[in-house]
């Protein structure tokens, strides 16, 4: 006898899709699809880490050539925007499925007081993008001797 784990997530989903195909999946409505015409907009996923030194964004880019992506910063909230573009269908090929999102994205942070907006630095490989964000040194404690008169 096989156990089956019961999801009633899953069997709700089941049933938005049958209902109507622009319901997607849950998993799409987490991510922030949202319905602009007949393209989805998407949230590519971001991982921020710090270090002594700076702080790390990895952003999620599959499929998204470096030109394609901007990365602005306006005061304290940095802004990573662009936009995934579908390919070409091909007449000879029947697609059956596509769960890609395609269209503009836009993902905002807010910045720490210490980061050095004058020196970040992006890179795009292998459809990361990863942004650096350097952070301002220290100020250094420093004792005044003060006289007493």
């Amino acid at each position: 006898m096989t156990l089956i784990r019961w999801e009633p997530l899953r069997e709700l989903d089941d049933i938005f899709a049958r209902c109507n195909p622009y319901f997607g999946r849950l998993a799409n409505i987490r991510q922030g699809a949202v319905e602009e015409g007949d393209t989805p907009a998407w949230t590519p996923l971001a991982n921020i880490s710090e270090t002594e030194t700076d702080y790390l964004i990895k952003a999620e880019l599959p499929e998204v050539s470096k030109e394609d992506v901007k990365v602005t910063v306006d005061e304290t909230v940095i802004t990573i925007s662009g936009e995934r573009r579908k390919e070409a269908e091909h007449k000879d090929e029947k697609v059956h499925r596509t769960e890609s999102f395609y269209g503009s994205f836009s993902r905002s942070f807010r910045l720490p007081e210490d980061a050095d907006i004058t020196a970040i630095q992006a890179e795009s490989r292998n459809g990361i993008l990863k942004v650096r964000v350097p952070k301002k040194p220290a100020p250094r404690a420093r004792t005044v001797e003060v006289q007493v008169n």
